[in-house]
């Protein structure tokens, strides 16, 4: 066990990679600090924002159709990711959608994006023998989903009769 002030050592595992969680208010600081704008303060400060944002009769209808539009990429998304396709980027889609408004889907996107990284990273550091399993695991994942998926619906009728799915 380490002491509070001591350093992480980068041996110990995944406990070295984390980081101390932010504060909204730190955050803050720092995107005024570096002068970074989040999505939504990049789209906020849009002349064709201002101007919406300006008439309270156009803006909260504005907010509600990208919150019902956002939402709806999303549910769409998420249907769509057991099944062979881009479900996932579809769902971050969503994500960008009502980053454009919403901090918190703002804040969501921004956490989807440091997991995806830590993934991809943590898959790279692996050998090639893990890689092709996690590919091929997942694969046959995919491949389960869709024979469930056809045998639950039909198959549609424009599948050529050769394909071997059951009728």
């Amino acid at each position: 066990m380490r002491a509070p002030d001591e350093p992480l050592d980068p041996s110990r595992g995944a406990s070295a990679h984390r980081h101390p969680r932010e504060s909204a208010q730190e955050r803050r600081e720092r995107y005024d600090h570096d002068e970074v704008h989040s999505l939504r303060e990049r789209v906020a400060e849009s002349r064709w924002r201002r101007r919406v944002a300006g008439r309270r009769s156009l803006d909260a209808p504005y907010r509600v159709a990208v919150g019902v539009l956002g939402g709806l990429v999303v549910a769409v998304g998420i249907v769509t990711i057991p099944l062979p396709g881009p479900g996932w980027l579809i769902v971050i889609a969503g994500l960008f959608v009502l980053a454009t408004e919403f901090t918190w889907a703002e804040r969501l996107l921004e956490f989807t994006r440091r997991h995806v990284a830590n993934w991809t990273a943590w898959l790279g550091r692996r050998s090639m023998v893990v890689r092709l399993v996690i590919g091929l695991l997942t694969a046959a994942f995919v491949y389960g989903v869709l024979v469930v998926t056809l045998h639950v619906t039909g198959v549609p009728g424009w599948v050529p009769g050769w394909v071997p799915l059951w009728r």
